[in-house]
């Protein structure tokens, strides 16, 4: 189990800093931050550079504090949450990813929450330091918090009310 534990523990976060990393570089085939801040305005946020450069940072530090599994209620709230709003963000595309639908990131939502549960396992920082076991409270505050924090961030951050709407027509069109 232990094992078991310790490979989707490394996979996945290793897997949501190298989505972070995207989002601020040229590594891992990134297109920088102006690339990052550019799919986010596709993708209908506001914030622009701010925006890109938190959901990056968020990625990178998630993915590192879940794959050494150190404060692992934290690091996978914090990657539900950015990957609940990679969700929110292909969801008009369907289920599956061949159709850039929200199968991929729903998937490391649903492993991160899966972790939040589980724990770390003994070959984790979390282990090492003492800290574990995490009390049953702090694993159901993650399966909330993290996809709620998503949701949240998406709502607050997506573009599209009339306001913003004329106002940006007008920058468009100057």
């Amino acid at each position: 189990m232990d094992t078991g534990l310790l490979l989707l523990r490394v996979v996945t976060g290793l897997l949501v800093f190298g989505h972070g990393v995207q989002k601020v570089s040229f590594r891992l085939g990134g297109a920088g931050l102006a690339g990052g801040t550019e799919e986010f305005r596709r993708d209908g946020f506001r914030g622009g550079r701010l925006t890109a450069l938190a959901a990056g940072v968020g990625q990178i530090g998630s993915g590192l504090f879940l794959a050494a599994g150190l404060l692992t209620p934290a690091a996978a709230t914090a990657a539900a949450g950015v990957m609940t709003v990679a969700t929110t963000v292909k969801w008009r595309n369907g289920l599956w990813v061949q159709n850039d639908g929200y199968e991929y990131p729903f998937f490391l939502v649903v492993v991160a929450e899966v972790l939040a549960l589980s724990g770390p396992g003994s070959a984790s920082a979390d282990r090492l330091l003492g800290l574990t076991p995490w009390p049953a409270w702090v694993s159901a505050i993650a399966l909330v918090v993290g996809p709620v924090s998503g949701l949240l961030v998406r709502a607050l951050l997506r573009r599209g009310s009339v306001a913003e709407g004329a106002s940006d027509g007008a920058r468009a069109a100057a």
